[in-house]
């Protein structure tokens, strides 16, 4: 691996690393190895099983979508993060963070969300943990995702509204980054995506990696082998990196990572540095960061996870797009065949698998990672009628 920032890149030849001021430096290599000893700690294991299981309601469902498969042509698979408490994937991982936190002797939580998903996960441990919560958010955000902004602050959570640049998540990053330099010895800031400075990247896979060993073995359990291909959302990227890990040594499995059109860094962007680490970001070509943009919150970001660009250049993952248009056709579409309402972050996914028809045989086993439910997109779906 090559040095880089402060830190080794843990992701290819160059993904990752600590690309921060050097102030945090310090407070991150203390995460690192408050981490490590973590995952050796058996009693801490067992608290997070058991937590994963009674609060968050793990194993999730592999449920056969029969109605779109007929649809579609093949077998389509859908895997139910949105059935998680808190309605998405986001749980996995704040659970598993706050119990780190709590390991570390932390006063304090701090968090950035866009979809506002993450959010009220961490508001949610907070509220479980007794932990005081601290949630950035961009003002475009916390005005679109008004229902998420309401269930955090039942939870307790202090919301701090965001007003610089672009008003999303990458400014609600900024923001408590700069709180985190600050307030370092006391918070924890509990980074909700596979992206950021190293150790975030690999602790949130760490906790998402779940949902990956839960598909091996459900899909396994339904058709006898493992599946033809498996789509998943990716913004900052932590639902897909989740499912794909199980999976990245099987390369007779398909992995296929959907994009936001107006804001697919993978296919877009080049390499930048971004938020503490070295990815695909969008950028202009005196390197300023571009604004990107999207019907779904959560892909509404200008980077990725460095974990994503390592994959996409050495072509293990393909990555696609979608736009507005086709995810708000796959939501309705999703709803009226099945009756599940999915985030608009997954129904990206669902078009993509939508694009799939005619082009696979009959018995083919497509999985889509469903990472979260579409309740808090309601205001927006119907806005845009």
């Amino acid at each position: 691996m090559k040095k880089v920032g402060y830190y080794y890149a843990p992701f290819g030849r160059v993904f990752g690393g600590m690309f921060v001021s050097e102030l945090l430096v310090k407070p991150l290599q203390e995460v690192n190895a408050a981490f490590e000893d973590f995952k050796r700690n058996k009693k801490m294991q067992k608290e997070l099983n058991v937590l994963l299981k009674d609060y968050v309601g793990r194993p999730t469902p592999l449920y056969e979508a029969k109605n779109l498969s007929k649809k579609f042509g093949y077998r389509l698979f859908l895997k139910r993060e949105d059935l998680i408490h808190g309605g998405a994937h986001k749980t996995n991982n704040t659970v598993g963070q706050g119990l780190l936190a709590k390991f570390m002797g932390k006063k304090e939580l701090i968090a950035e969300t866009g979809a506002g998903q993450h959010g009220f996960a961490v508001a949610l441990v907070g509220a479980l943990l007794k932990i005081p919560v601290k949630i950035f958010m961009g003002a475009k955000d916390v005005e679109r995702q008004r229902m998420n902004v309401m269930r955090m602050k039942l939870c307790g959570a202090e919301i701090i509204s965001v007003k610089s640049g672009s008003q999303t998540l990458k400014d609600a990053i900024n923001e408590a980054l700069r709180y985190y330099v600050a307030n370092s010895k006391t918070s924890y800031y509990l980074f909700g995506t596979v992206a950021g400075p190293h150790p975030f990247p690999a602790i949130v896979r760490y906790f998402q990696k779940i949902i990956g060993e839960e598909t091996r073995r459900q899909i396994r359990e339904k058709i006898g082998r493992l599946p033809d291909k498996i789509l998943a959302c990716v913004g900052g990227g932590s639902n897909a990196i989740g499912i794909f890990s199980a999976f990245l040594r099987d390369q007779q499995v398909k992995l296929i990572g959907v994009e936001a059109a107006n804001g697919a860094s993978l296919q877009k962007g080049k390499i930048g540095s971004l938020h503490g680490s070295l990815s695909y970001v969008l950028q202009d070509k005196n390197g300023q960061i571009l604004e990107s943009e999207s019907i779904a919150a959560g892909l509404d970001y200008p980077g990725v996870g460095p974990e994503h660009s390592a994959l996409k250049e050495i072509g293990r993952v393909k990555y696609v797009s979608i736009t507005d248009r086709e995810a708000l056709e796959a939501f309705h579409l999703l709803c009226e065949e099945e009756g599940i309402i999915p985030a608009l972050e997954s129904a990206h996914a669902i078009a993509y698998a939508k694009k799939l028809t005619g082009k696979l045989r009959k018995n083919a086993a497509v999985i889509v990672n469903l990472s979260g439910r579409g309740d808090k997109d309601l205001e927006t779906v119907y806005g845009s009628i």
